[in-house]
């Protein structure tokens, strides 16, 4: 039984795969007023009308040359008031992507960001933090991207430049190299174009470009003009070519613009370019068989796959054996706390296998018991004895990406992230195309030991159809007339063997096109190539073996200006007439910090200057729904829940802070009539927030938001987008989505509206709390979440079968009670307003009696502002 060893652990962990390439954001702040009886102009509220801010000019100029991607990034914006404004630049860059420069240029000035080490960055940053400021300029935008941005004040009538500069080398998947532009200029732009010039020295096989925000009109505007070895796309359109309609202001310019090509490959030893003291090899041989895999699928049943988890994962497993060929060998392993194997043995992909095999998929479901990290990786080694690559693919957030990877990596495989959602399967399904086709085994690209000094990694597992190996590296003759090549590796029924002889080439015969190269890109592929290398053994090996790649990565990273995970990027913002502003900080995320970055940021907003960003480990607390009563503990990766049933109009004590003045307090609405199961569903539908000595007050309906100060008022409507930066209290108010709380030295809340359709018979409009940061308050701080705010011990034995085969029951002890308590799952919405994320916690029945402390009927008060 020959062929290449695969295993595929399918768990609670999460895939990521970005061949995407740059994006823009530009937004704008500007002034105006929206008042109640003048009281406004005490609370310095803001609007996103920006009249007076022009973003004038956005260009994104891309160059590939041999698969290396440089793209500079270019915007113009003037103010044209007579007062300062606040400029905002975002950019979607790729997760993969190396940030290299961001400048910008002010009245004359430039302000350029310096790339530091990241411990030496740190305490900048924790400055800047303690003072209010959002320190951090990059956090995950959606599967593929990371979000830079900033802010700066502009002088009246003056303008700023903005210029953001990244690299990455595009990887070859299914047979293609992507790059995707996102745009999103949120406003005409007087000019707008993006540009991007490809030179491949082996030539262009196809090339294809567009937009998913383009239309019939538009798509005349995609220029591209394809020769032999270069391309040159362009997307230019004119003011009112991007209007949505004749006369408005809405733009068409909101989605991704899309470049996919391939390369010509006519040489089985593949390209191998010398320029300049450097080389890169590339290596992806065409019409070569499929070579039979043996495949184990490790499947993850402990009670973190309950839910969607498990049913996508057995959907996708259904597919994915129809797909085995008949002459590969294949077997399934379920795990949770012990063990259990379809068959002892690889099976062969016969028909009637593959049915049986399906029907054992079909029944895997949840078991409720646990499995820890040690336990999946003892699972993991008895499954696959040492032989064999492993492919760890998982679910969602809650998951420890980097044991997972590193996992993977020490038994020469990958790792990647299922995103939970509607497409999941589909993701599953995806992967393993990637991965079931391999073409060569234990490729193994040799060099002469006495001309290179510097090389990437050139030994692989496997080569798969559609994917490519690159190796780069350093030489110590510059002048090389003969450069010996060979690969090795096992294919189908024999050994692959393929020789060849290189030598160094003239730039200029080489790229004669000098419009579409950058500089020394071949020196600069090789130390992106290097780094990643790098980067990867820090992960696994002796203690020494990865102290000296982490001395290596952050030398090169400084050396060649590159964003990486041990460096930082410091931006110094020019001073204000309030006097310097603190330095803000672009790092390079890694996958459990894109993870948490995204956790605890409340939505795609843009994060103004006057909100701090909390990337704690801390508790959330939140009441959403029914009422659902969610205390989520990330460190334990667990969260408790209850639920309170009572008649509308009961208002409740959620926080009480009697020594820091804090309060709040919520009052339930029901549906509009009872549902025909007979159940009237309650939910929050007026909020009451307080700091008695701030004298700040708040009141929160489905309708408008009312803040008071002093005895003056101010009035802000669901329908606006607007903020307000007080002296003692911060707003955010998102369009019809939510509204972030911000109390000077105290706590910070996010409120959600959750819109229900007009016309629906039951239910109505309601409202979503949320504690996003309470460490200020008083250890004397109470109500239905406040007690909870300094911790809970608790601990759950004794699972066992519930009513539903997937809602398992257990014992809780906590508080010195013992309760019955049912896994279940809730929505929390903080992170993704729309849809929210399903949180599975432990459920404590009547109305969470022995959780919280007396009864729920303590917690009913008088009035919404009164503390009885």
């Amino acid at each position: 039984m020959s062929g290449v060893r695969t295993v595929l652990l399918l768990g609670v962990w999460v895939f990521l795969l970005a061949l995407s390439h740059g994006a823009l954001v530009i937004s704008r702040d500007a002034s105006t007023s929206q008042d109640s009886d003048g009281a406004a102009r005490l609370l310095k509220k803001r609007s996103t009308d920006n009249v007076g801010v022009e973003v004038y000019s956005v260009k994104v100029d891309c160059k590939v040359t041999s698969r290396f991607a440089h793209t500079v990034i270019t915007s113009i914006a003037l103010n044209k008031a007579n007062i300062s404004r606040e400029i905002f630049f975002e950019v979607d860059l790729p997760k993969t992507a190396f940030i290299t420069n961001f400048s910008m240029e002010i009245e004359g000035q430039t302000y350029v960001g310096n790339v530091k080490e990241k411990e030496k960055a740190k305490k900048q940053y924790e400055k800047a933090v303690s003072t209010g400021q959002t320190a951090g300029l990059v956090k995950a935008s959606g599967r593929k991207m990371e979000k830079f941005s900033v802010s700066v004040n502009i002088a009246p009538n003056s303008n700023v430049t903005f210029i953001m500069t990244h690299e990455e080398m595009l990887k070859r998947k299914l047979g293609q190299y992507e790059i995707v532009t996102r745009v999103k200029p949120k406003q005409l732009v007087q000019q707008f174009e993006i540009v991007a010039d490809i030179y491949e020295p082996q030539g262009i096989a196809f090339l294809d470009a567009y937009g998913t925000f383009i239309t019939n009109d538009l798509l005349p505007l995609v220029e591209k003009t394809v020769t032999d070895k270069k391309a040159h796309i362009s997307f230019s359109p004119t003011l009112d070519q991007q209007r949505k309609c004749p006369g408005c202001d809405g733009t068409l310019i909101d989605g991704d613009f899309i470049i996919k090509y391939d390369v010509e490959r006519t040489v089985t030893i593949g390209d191998v370019q010398i320029v300049n003291g450097y080389f890169v090899h590339f290596f992806a041989p065409s019409d070569l068989p499929r070579v039979p895999i043996n495949v184990m699928f490790v499947i993850d049943r402990s009670g973190s796959m309950m839910g969607n988890k498990i049913s996508q994962t057995r959907e996708a497993m259904l597919t994915i054996l129809d797909d085995l060929h008949e002459d590969d060998y294949f077997g399934i392993i379920v795990f949770d706390s012990t063990i259990l194997e379809w068959k002892d043995s690889l099976t062969k992909a016969t028909k009637e296998n593959v049915i049986q095999a399906k029907t054992f998929v079909s029944r895997i479901n949840p078991s409720g018991r646990e499995s820890s990290v040690d336990k999946i990786q003892e699972n993991v080694r008895n499954a696959i004895r040492g032989n064999m690559s492993l492919f760890c693919l998982g679910f969602g957030d809650d998951v420890e990406y980097s044991f997972l990877d590193v996992m993977a990596r020490q038994n020469k495989g990958l790792a990647r992230r299922i995103y939970e959602g509607s497409d999941a399967t589909l993701q599953l399904q995806g992967f393993y195309k990637e991965v079931s086709t391999p073409l060569l085994s234990e490729v193994d690209l040799r060099y002469p030991d006495d001309l290179v000094n510097s090389l990437t990694t050139s030994h692989y597992k496997q080569l798969f159809n559609g994917s490519e190996i690159v190796v780069a590296g350093r030489l110590s003759d510059n002048s090389l007339d003969n450069f010996p090549v060979e690969v090795f590796a096992q294919a189908f029924e024999e050994d692959f063997s393929v020789k060849s002889q290189a030598s160094a080439q003239d730039w200029d015969l080489l790229y004669p096109e000098q419009e579409y190269i950058f500089g020394d890109f071949t020196e600069r592929l090789w130390a992106y190539l290097t780094i990643q290398d790098l980067l990867s053994k820090r992960e696994t090996g002796t203690e020494e073996e990865k102290a000296n790649a982490t001395a290596q990565a952050l030398e090169m990273s400084l050396r060649y200006n590159f964003v990486t995970p041990l460096t930082s990027m410091v931006v110094t913002k020019p001073e204000t007439e309030k006097g310097p502003e603190d330095p803000l900080i672009a790092d390079k995320l890694t996958e459990d910090e894109r993870v948490k970055s995204q956790k605890y940021d409340h939505g795609s907003v843009p994060v103004h200057h006057n909100q701090r960003t909390y990337m704690s480990s801390s508790p959330i607390y939140y009441v959403d729904g029914d009422p659902h009563f969610i205390i989520e503990f990330p460190g334990r990766e667990d969260a408790l829940c209850f639920n309170i049933d009572d008649k509308p109009g009961t208002i409740f004590s959620l926080v009480r802070d009697p020594l820091g003045g804090v309060l709040v307090n919520g009052q339930t609405i029901g549906d509009k009539k009872v549902a025909p199961n007979g159940k009237m569903n309650t939910y929050f539908g007026r909020l009451g927030i307080v700091h008695q000595a701030l004298g700040v007050r708040l009141e929160v309906t489905t309708q408008d938001i009312t803040v008071s100060q002093d005895g003056k008022q101010a009035k802000f409507y669901w329908s606006d987008t607007a903020s307000l930066k007080g002296a003692n209290v911060d707003l955010e108010v998102t369009k019809d989505r939510s509204l972030t709380v911000t109390l000077r030295d105290s706590v910070r809340f996010l409120v959600i509206l959750h819109k229900v359709w007009k016309q629906h018979p039951y239910h109505q409009d309601y409202l979503g709390f949320y504690t996003l940061d309470s460490h200020l308050l008083s250890p004397s701080v109470h109500g239905l979440l406040g007690q909870f705010y300094h911790g809970v011990q608790f601990e759950v034995r004794d699972l066992r079968p519930g009513e539903e085969p997937e809602k398992p029951d257990a014992t809780m002890l906590v508080k010195g009670h013992e309760l019955t308590v049912t896994r279940g799952w809730q929505r929390d919405f903080h992170s993704h307003i729309r849809k929210g994320d399903l949180v599975p916690c432990w459920f404590i029945h009547s109305n969470g009696n022995g959780l919280i402390d007396g009864n729920h009927t303590d917690y009913i008060m008088s009035g919404l502002f009164k503390t009885v």
